[in-house]
Parts: C-alpha cells; sequence; structure tokens
C-alpha cells in the first residue's frame, strides 16, 4: 500500500477543497411577461407567470 512521504500540509489541503467549494452565480433569464431577470424553471416574483400562466397573485408592497 502506498505510504505519502510527508503530511499533506493545511494550503495545500485548502487550496485544493476551495476549488470544488466555489459559488456560482445562478443563471438569469428574463421574464417571458414582465422581462424582469428571474432563475429557470422559478415563478416570476414580479408578475406571478411561470410558462405564460399567472400561477400566484404577487405582494404589492
Amino acid at each position: 500500500m502506498a505510504v505519502p512521504r510527508a503530511k499533506t500540509s493545511k494550503a495545500r489541503t485548502r487550496r485544493r477543497r476551495s476549488i470544488n467549494m466555489r459559488l456560482e452565480a445562478p443563471n438569469l433569464v428574463p421574464c417571458n411577461n414582465c422581462g424582469n431577470p428571474v432563475r429557470s424553471h422559478y415563478v416570476c416574483p414580479k408578475c406571478g407567470f411561470y410558462r405564460g400562466r399567472q400561477v400566484i397573485t404577487p405582494e404589492t408592497n
């Protein structure tokens, strides 16, 4: 069985892990009804439409 020659440092371990743990911005597309940027496959919070149908009634503040 292979044995490491030296201990892996904290910096090397954290550098390797940080590559896989980085955050990505959500992919935003314009709403077909109002043009508000929303995430794909989500109801638009501004107008309440999803795939051309009124799904929810948006809150007016």
